[in-house]
């Protein structure tokens, strides 16, 4: 039998605060994004925001929510309500004011709440560019949340000391990975939508009903790892929602968190996501990959229950996957029957490919051959009469796989001549399964800087003319 072991997941960090202190601007800042992803599943309104935050010692998962107030109806109590989840699910609390309004009734409603609570909370002064910081702190001390924290959210001033110091005495995201490790074999995350067949997938993968009794104590921020083996590989399933009993489920929130489908998506090589031909391809499953792909993670996609559909609605589904999921056309795509197990073997096939490309070493002569034929099959167009050459590649990274080009200009390269690099080098080295990220590289100009430079050649031209002339 084997064993089933909790991993430690990416830690959550939820930022709170009364309306208009910051806390989206900041959001933006941690996760270096502009439009952030907005949760939009059963059980969770539209205000809470979710994504991976980069910046600071180590990953972790990074809550937006509405503004606090102590509103008992309207939208918002509905904020208040949801901000409580985000709050369960914290490991860390970022308490945001601001440090130009000063101390205002509504941090201290907020400051009340927390308290109560009992939360690792850090006091966090927004907004304090150009300013005394001991000064503009000096009101903050009488909420007893300790030394309040001065930064600029919208300039990104002491933002990532910030989040050193908020994840010093946290178990790190870099933590779990280490603890992943010590677990031999391609670690496999499932994930997909309420209601999509996740826990009968799982035990068709497992090769039994295990999973279903599976009650474990632990908190709902664990992620388990389920070690098994087959056809002579061995995986560690990493699975949250889906491993308690049904009875035990009581609520959508509880069903499926998206903080839970995050820390299992980080802490997998290989995701499996699972999509219901009955109920669609929706926007909900492109946000999810979405989440896929942000980390970069090797993806197979099994449409589950593709058995029950007729002959018009294989060709609906089929047109509503090559409409909304066209960004991850790189993945196998299985459909399948969870239920009774028509093409559920395929899948590890298709996984193992994934985790091979993604996990692929790339010789620089091999890099460079593949981008010299294709540049010989389609050059880059000349910008302003002039082309852009590319040079050499290598590799910068794996899981996923990292090439870097190097040239000049190749900054101005288009978004279509980089897809078509990309493709090259996926159908060269067989990078199916995976993302690939492409970075671009301009060797320095020696020329730059210099009035009317001359070329190499009028170099020579004038030298031969000047000996010449002695």
């Amino acid at each position: 039998m084997n064993v089933s072991t909790r991993l430690p997941a990416a830690p959550v960090v939820a930022l709170v605060g009364r309306p208009n202190v910051g806390k989206s601007t900041l959001f933006n800042a941690l996760t270096r994004t502009r439009d952030a992803l907005v949760a939009d599943v059963p059980g969770l309104t539209r205000d809470r925001q979710y994504g991976f935050g980069v910046v600071g010692p180590a990953p972790y998962i990074v809550v937006d929510t509405g503004g606090l107030t102590d509103a008992a109806e309207g939208i918002e109590a509905l904020a208040r309500k949801q901000t409580l989840h985000a709050l369960e699910e914290a490991q860390v609390v970022l308490f945001l004011a601001d440090a130009r309004a000063g101390l205002t009734p509504g941090d201290q409603v907020v400051a009340a709440l927390l308290r109560r609570r009992g939360l690792r909370v850090m006091l966090v002064l927004n907004k304090a560019e150009g300013l005394d910081r001991a000064v503009a702190g000096a009101e903050f001390h009488g909420l007893g949340l300790g030394e309040p924290w001065a930064i600029s959210a919208a300039h990104g001033q002491g933002v990532a000391a910030l989040m050193a110091r908020a994840l010093a005495d946290v178990p790190a995201a870099t933590e779990a990975q280490g603890a992943a490790e010590t677990h031999e074999g391609i670690r496999v995350a499932v994930v997909g939508r309420p209601n999509v067949g996740k826990s009968t997938l799982i035990n068709r993968m497992l090769g039994e009903e295990r999973l279903l009794a599976y009650d474990q104590p632990g908190t709902t921020r664990d992620s388990v790892c389920v070690p098994f083996e087959r056809d002579g590989e061995r995986y560690v399933l990493i699975d949250t929602a889906g491993v308690r009993r049904r009875a035990r489920v009581h609520d959508a929130i509880e069903k499926f968190s998206i903080v839970k489908t995050m820390q299992a998506i980080d802490a997998a090589q290989v995701v499996v996501f699972l999509a219901d031909a009955q109920q669609g391809i929706g926007a909900q499953d492109a946000r999810l990959l979405g989440l896929v792909v942000e980390r970069g993670r090797a993806l197979v996609i099994a449409i589950n229950k593709w058995d029950g559909l007729s002959a018009e609605d294989r060709q609906r589904v089929r047109r509503e996957f090559d409409l909304k999921l066209a960004f991850v056309d790189y993945a196998r795509v299985h459909r399948i029957s969870a239920l009774h197990g028509t093409g559920v073997g395929e899948l590890f096939a298709s996984v193992r490919e994934a985790y091979t490309a993604a996990m692929k070493d790339l010789s620089t002569p091999q890099l460079t051959r593949a981008l010299e034929a294709a540049v010989a099959a389609h050059a880059p167009p000349a910008l302003h009469g002039r082309r852009i050459k590319l040079r050499y590649a290598h590799q910068g990274g794996r899981n996923p796989p990292v090439i870097v080009v190097h040239g000049n200009q190749t900054h101005r390269l288009s978004p279509d001549y980089r897809r078509y690099l990309v493709h090259r080098f996926r159908q060269t080295f067989g990078l199916y399964g995976t993302p690939v990220e492409l970075h671009m590289r301009t060797g320095d100009n020696p020329y730059e800087g210099r009035r009317n430079p001359l070329t190499p050649r009028q170099t020579r031209k004038r030298e031969r003319i000047r000996r010449h002339s002695k």
